[in-house]
Order: C-alpha cells, then sequence, then structure tokens
C-alpha cells in the first residue's frame, strides 16, 4: 500500500525520517510531495495513495474524487477543518487528527504572545505582570489545559469554560470552572481562546464578548480566525482603547486593524502555534502511528467523520 505525505509546509527532515521509518516498517511505501505549487500537483500523486499524511493542506471533494484508492487521511495536528468531512464520509474514507501532539507549543505561545501584550508590546513603556492575574481558558481540551498547567507557574488564576468538560475534570487542575461564556469574558484580565471554527462557534466571539472583559484586558487567539468576528472585534478596539488583541492568525482585515490600533494588536506572520521542532515531530509519527494501525488492524481511535 502507497502513503502519501502532502505537505505544502514540509514536516523537519528528523520527522520524515521518523515517519518513514514507521511506514516502512509495516510493510507499506512512503511516497513525498513537498512544496508543491499547485493543487493538480496533490490531485496526480493522491491517485494512487491509500493513505494521505497533511498538515494545513486543503482535502476538498475534488482531491477526494481524485483520490480513487484512498482509505484513510490524518492531519498532523488538532484542527480539521481543511479536510472536506462530509465529502470523505460520502467516499467511505476515515479522517483523523492527533490530537494533543501539537498542544504544547501551542500553549508556551499563548503566555509569548501575553507577556508582550502585557508589556505593552515591548515599545518601552512600564507594563504589567502575569502573575496574580486571571486568566480565562475557552475551551478546556488538550491546549487549554496545558496552558493551565503553565498559568500555574505564572501565579495566576484560573478559570475554564468548556461545555463538553466535567467540572470535576477542571478542578482536578486546579482551575475553576465557569458556566456562561459572558462571565468568562467579564472576570479574566486575560482570556486565552481554544475553540474550533464550526458551525456553531464561527464569529461566535465580537463585539459583545470583547467589551466585556475588564479594564487593560487582552484576548489571546491561538485558535483559528474564524471564530472571530473581525467587524465587531474593530468596533470594540474603537470603543475599548484599553483592550488588546493578540493572535497567532492574521485576520482578513489584518493590516487595517495593525493601522488603526498600532501597538493594540498584534499577529504572527503565519500560523506559528504548531511551528517546534518537537511539535513537528510528534505530530508527523503519530500521524504515521495512526495510518498504520488503521490499514494493518481497522484501528481508528481518531476518527473525526462520522
Amino acid at each position: 500500500m502507497k502513503v502519501l505525505v502532502a505537505t505544502e509546509k514540509p514536516f523537519a527532515a528528523v520527522a520524515v525520517d521518523g515517519i518513514r521509518e514507521v511506514i516502512e516498517n509495516a510493510g507499506y511505501e512512503l511516497v513525498l510531495l513537498e512544496k508543491y505549487a499547485a493543487k493538480a500537483d496533490l490531485l496526480a500523486a493522491v491517485a494512487d495513495a491509500d493513505a494521505l499524511i497533511i498538515r494545513s493542506d486543503k482535502v476538498d471533494a475534488e482531491v477526494l474524487d481524485a483520490a480513487k484508492k484512498l482509505k484513510i487521511v490524518v492531519r498532523a495536528g488538532a484542527g480539521y477543518d481543511n479536510v472536506d468531512l462530509a465529502a470523505a464520509t460520502a467516499h467511505g474514507i476515515c479522517v483523523e487528527n492527533t490530537p494533543g501532539q501539537n498542544s504544547n507549543a501551542v500553549a508556551e505561545l499563548v503566555f509569548g504572545m501575553a507577556v508582550m501584550a502585557v508589556r505593552n508590546m515591548f515599545n518601552g513603556t512600564s507594563g504589567t505582570e502575569l502573575k496574580d492575574k486571571s486568566l480565562g481558558i475557552h475551551a478546556f481540551g488538550q491546549v487549554g489545559r496545558n496552558v493551565a498547567r503553565i498559568a500555574k507557574g505564572f501565579g495566576m488564576k484560573v478559570s475554564a469554560l468548556d461545555p463538553y468538560c466535567p467540572d470535576e475534570v477542571m478542578v482536578a487542575a486546579e482551575v475553576a470552572p465557569v458556566h456562561s461564556v459572558e462571565e468568562l469574558y467579564k472576570n479574566n484580565k486575560i482570556v486565552s481562546l481554544h475553540i474550533p471554527a464550526t458551525d456553531e462557534t464561527r464569529k461566535s466571539v465580537g463585539y459583545d464578548l470583547v467589551t466585556l472583559l475588564p479594564k487593560n484586558g487582552v484576548l489571546v487567539n491561538t485558535a483559528r480566525k474564524e471564530v472571530i468576528d473581525e467587524e465587531g472585534l474593530r468596533k470594540a478596539l474603537r470603543e475599548r482603547t484599553d483592550i488588546k488583541y493578540v493572535a497567532d492568525i492574521r485576520p482578513d482585515i489584518a493590516d487595517e486593524l495593525l493601522e488603526e490600533f498600532e501597538g493594540r494588536v498584534f499577529f504572527t506572520p503565519k500560523k506559528m502555534g504548531a511551528q517546534t521542532a518537537e511539535a513537528n515531530i510528534n505530530a508527523g509519527i503519530a500521524a504515521a502511528n495512526q495510518v498504520v494501525a488503521f490499514l494493518r488492524d481497522g484501528i481508528d481511535r481518531f476518527r473525526v467523520n462520522k
């Protein structure tokens, strides 16, 4: 069987070596498509692949139509909104992610950006410290739990909102459960956003929530740009000149926000949360192991489509 690794942004060489070892030790063939320039390259490469490993690459209905032998797609990372799940299900293709492999890397970036924000973007003026400040975590999955762990090292007061996570899990992590999104934003100086982009969450964070933040509040987004109502955010930043917004995702109106709110907004040039050597290796090798487990034994523990 043929396993295709298709990555516009390639894995690190050591990660590719690890993926190759896992795939070839299982008796499968590994094919690499790295830094491909056009979608046509992906369409051609996937035509005879039995399994596909990707990063942020788009796998839509056209790609799946071209993949006549494809049985499984594994997204090396937590988010999987770059894969058309309905089309995959219609083709009988399993889609999986690799939850937790990038979570520490993303969580560390949260604090890199939070420190920068409370220190006034390092502009030379006096800022504040994170110690004793309140941190609200919007979604308590793998990344959120790592954020909570690191926050305790800063001496922060931590609460979290996640209707899918039992209160006792938060309490065990020394995190106070919150049961309304309004309460989370109103009572925390810093809110760290970790919700996925779904029909329910798209554009769910905007003017009404952002303006609930306490004085000098900071919203940190290492999730998805789609969950932000960008016009609502802009209105909130205009009315609340004390609020800052820092994100690992450039909004569609990034240039306009940077010009209008200089010193109060920051965006990484491209999504950087998972861009560490450790996360790169962990996610790639996890994806390879999941492909083998599925092809060899039918195990689909991390399936995200029905």
